[in-house]
């Protein structure tokens, strides 16, 4: 593998990311990523075109989604990588979960439209053909109506959990993921799972189910993982024996992370490739 960093948690704009696939390869080149791993929410068809934008650019394209789970109220994300995109439970199952989404974000933004200008048809010119639609693109609509400054200020405000417009969307459990992803011949990886330590109710025995069903390991280094969460992390990675992965989750101008902030070692990257059986890197 290339010594150069390794950014396994990107998002294009066929989920929430504001670039294309082929910006998203460009914007990794630029910066000088060795690897970098496309992982839009529940979706895979980014795949191919950043496949095709890697190539002669030295990049090397790990395949991959941020697949949606439900913990309780939690919403749990799990990065899967390197699985068989063909696979039938992945392919009914995310279906599903992309559907639950867009009749959420209809429902919120019926709630919203209540309060503030805003239609459907503002959301959904937020989007591409193809998109994954959720809560950052009503977020965006909110920005260009002028309801809000950015996109965070949405989620601090109008769009929290607490605003009282929000809405659930059906997911399957982090177990039924995790074992969706493994036989589909992938290597799932819990995403930012400290962030503001909203997955504390996961406790040591639905960790350990997690492991024994597969899990690889946990984004440790990730800017939404509070510092203690990062240390009780490390804590629960040591116990069962997970790989510790970083990672940037970026968005484009949809949020203010940065490529490479967070990355991966090269040896753990060489363990993910080891494990998965469902599909294969691009190199670039």
């Amino acid at each position: 593998m290339s010594d150069r960093p390794i950014d396994l948690h990107t998002h294009s704009a066929v989920s929430d990311g504001t670039e294309t696939p082929t910006q998203l390869v460009r914007a990794a080149s630029t910066a000088g990523l060795g690897t970098m791993a496309i992982t839009d929410h529940d979706s895979t068809a980014g795949w191919q075109e950043a496949f095709a934008a890697a190539s002669g650019t030295g990049v090397t394209v790990i395949p991959g989604m941020e697949l949606s789970t439900n913990f309780g109220a939690a919403s749990v994300h799990i990065l899967a990588y390197l699985f068989d995109p063909l696979d039938a439970g992945i392919i009914s199952e995310t279906a599903r979960i992309r559907d639950g989404r867009l009749r959420r974000a209809e429902k919120i933004v019926q709630k919203i439209a209540a309060d503030y200008d805003l239609t459907w048809d503002d959301v959904l010119a937020e989007s591409q053909d193809g998109t994954t639609l959720g809560r950052p693109h009503i977020a965006d609509a909110l920005v260009r109506k002028g309801h809000v400054p950015h996109r965070s200020a949405a989620f601090e405000s109008i769009l929290h959990w607490q605003g009282g417009y929000y809405e659930k969307y059906y997911a399957p459990s982090p177990l039924e993921g995790v074992r969706m992803i493994v036989a589909a011949g992938g290597v799932p990886v819990l995403a930012h799972p400290a962030s503001h330590g909203k997955y504390r109710s996961m406790d040591d025995s639905i960790i350990r189910e997690l492991v024994d069903n597969g899990l690889f390991g946990l984004e440790v280094h990730h800017r939404d993982n509070t510092d203690d969460g990062k240390v009780w992390l490390l804590k629960i990675a040591k116990k069962f024996g997970l790989e510790i992965t970083g990672s940037s989750d970026y968005h484009g101008e949809g949020k203010p992370n940065r490529l490479a902030e967070n990355t991966t070692a090269p040896e753990v990257l060489e363990r993910i490739i080891a494990r998965a059986t469902g599909s294969t890197p691009h190199r670039g």
